[in-house]
């Protein structure tokens, strides 16, 4: 399958392709379902069309918790269709879809009740292993064990002993949730669909009652262009009721925005060889590894205010360290923070009692003719939700359209990628790169890593790593912008790579290294370069006002504080 590139070039001209003829299906919104859903349309052989106002993966699908699970809490509920589902596709999605991007965590569960605590976790630990071999596809995760309070504490020296009196370790997996939308966008692109970001839905065209097209803004050039579709499926999660309202259509619910914020700590302020999940009184705390880092979160609260860029309060910092520090032996203090980000989860809310129960799954619907929406439902669903989506779309074609294949369609990277690992040892000895970095590049790119590997090839340079965050190449830069999609310097630091989240200057003593290195590919004048780094540190310095602040009202205040768009 030929790989496809989303340069500047390529941005430009799937948008004069999109304005060019009629689409079959156009889906506005580039988080995980509105990629998931572009290609499973394309991947069906119809003509289709992706726009994404901001940058791919720039709302809740970069914000997350970072996992791929069964829900193993909705267990507790008995929703054991959902876990069930979500357990077939943490399988796929490790042994067939993205295996270069999916990995395994494990996680320890500390018991604080002898006896019936132990057998009654232990059950549902044993149901959920149950179910994900069930599924046909978990037997690539060990299965839990039951530790006991001295094995426990030598897996996971940072926990108190009076914390625990013994625990259960179990196993999920995590991505990178941006990186994994980036590549699942390419993937539609590789199978024909035409992919625009910066490319923001203004409003609705209109024949009768009948949806028949959208008009687009062009943020980065400027121009406008109508483009027009038998079906159009808005993907856009939190902002789902704000595309519905540029119609006059809001349908029979609508989605209600959740808060939820991480923190990121170094590695060695946390003194243990496995994830953590905590009881709160309200829901669950999970510790997760990340590279050379832990991720602390969540919460869950209420949000109506600035969807584009949520904020995290001192509160909610507060909430966090006291709870994980209620187990830990050695406390976090807010100088241990590397980064802190927030993220809004969509929930749907009904109109009526009986759809008020749809909170925690997903449903779509078609309001008005051309029009479908999709809503809810958790990142680790994102193929069926995606698959119901273009299901309810192929209705209102007038052809008929093959069956979802998308439960066999490996996202780009992954075929190869296994061999590769294989032959790690070889590949670094040939680049001159330690074995570790090549690592690091099969895990990010899988098959794609030869791509980048030219790049050090024809300008050597950039097989250095960034001088204040060293866990990445200088080619990795370069190669967000040229393949990637990636227009701004916001776009490399906090989505194609995480600098801004995991290291204590948020990126912003890696902001003119990396401008530099991407303004050839992007067309920037030394102007234009310093307009962004200067865009950038003003934003950082805005989340850093914002978590000084007692309130979200304060804090969506400060973090407003700054632009939200480059100037050009």
């Amino acid at each position: 399958m030929k790989t496809a590139i989303l340069g500047p070039a390529q941005r430009a001209e799937a948008l004069a392709r999109m304005a060019e003829r009629e689409l079959d299906i156009l889906v506005v919104g580039g988080g995980v379902v509105g990629a998931g859903t572009a290609l499973d349309a394309a991947t069906r052989g119809l003509a289709t069309g992706l726009v994404e106002a901001r940058d791919w993966a720039s709302g809740t699908s970069s914000r997350s918790s970072k996992l791929i699970h069964g829900g193993l809490r909705y267990l507790e509920m008995l929703d054991f269709a959902l876990v069930r589902e979500a357990l077939k596709e943490r399988g796929l999605l490790l042994e067939r879809l993205a295996p270069h991007l999916v990995k395994p965590v494990p996680f320890l569960y500390p018991l604080q009740h002898k006896g019936w605590e132990r057998w009654y976790a232990g059950s549902g630990v044993a149901l959920y292993d149950a179910m994900s071999v069930s599924s046909g596809h978990g037997r690539g995760l060990p299965v839990h064990r039951h530790l006991s309070q001295k094995r426990a504490l030598r897996v996971a020296p940072c926990l108190k002993r009076d914390a625990l009196v013994g625990a259960l370790q179990y196993y999920d997996a995590q991505m990178d949730d941006a990186r994994y939308v980036a590549t699942m966008v390419r993937t539609a692109a590789a199978y024909g669909a035409q992919v625009a970001n910066r490319a923001r839905v203004v409003g609705f065209l209109r024949e009768g009652e009948r949806v028949v097209g959208v008009r687009v803004e062009d943020v980065e050039g400027g121009g406008d262009y109508e483009i027009r579709a038998q079906q159009i499926v808005n993907a856009t999660g939190v902002w789902t009721d704000d595309t519905q309202a540029l119609i006059g259509e809001r349908g029979q619910f609508h989605v209600r925005a959740s808060k939820g914020i991480h923190l990121v700590v170094p590695k060695d302020r946390i003194h243990s060889t496995t994830g953590l999940i905590l009881r709160t009184e309200k829901s669950v705390l999970f510790v997760i590894p990340w590279g050379r880092h832990w991720i602390v979160g969540t919460t869950d609260t209420g949000w109506d205010l600035d969807k584009a860029h949520p904020a995290a309060s001192s509160a909610d910092i507060d909430y966090l360290l006291e709870h994980v520090n209620a187990v830990l032996a050695t406390p976090l203090t807010r100088d241990d923070v590397e980064g802190v980000y927030a993220g809004l989860r969509p929930l749907l809310a009904g109109e009526s009692d009986a759809t008020s129960k749809l909170s925690r799954e997903h449903t779509v619907a078609h309001p008005v003719p051309g029009l479908v929406v999709v809503a809810g439902g958790k990142y680790t669903t994102y193929r069926v939700m995606a698959k119901d989506a273009v299901d309810e779309a192929v209705h209102g074609l007038d052809q008929r359209v093959a069956d979802c294949v998308t439960e066999d369609v490996p996202l780009v990277g992954a075929e190869g990628y296994k061999a590769l690992w294989n032959a790690r040892a070889r590949i670094a000895a040939r680049t001159g790169l330690h074995v570790a970095r090549i690592e690091h590049l099969l895990n990010r790119y899988g098959s794609l890593t030869e791509e980048l590997l030219e790049l050090v090839v024809a300008d050597p340079s950039l097989g250095e790593p960034l001088a204040h965050a060293d866990d990445y190449l200088r080619a990795e830069a370069v190669y967000a912008c040229t393949h990637e999609g990636a227009r701004h310097l916001d776009d490399v630091l906090t989505r194609r790579t995480r600098i801004s989240i995991e290291t204590f200057d948020r990126g912003t003593r890696s902001a003119r290294e990396v401008a530099e290195l991407i303004a050839p590919a992007l067309g920037w004048d030394d102007d234009q370069v310093e307009k962004e780094i200067a865009h950038y540190r003003k934003r950082v310095e805005a989340e850093r006002e914002s978590q000084r602040q007692p309130d979200d009202l304060t804090a969506d205040a400060a973090r407003l504080g700054a632009p939200d768009i480059v100037p050009l």
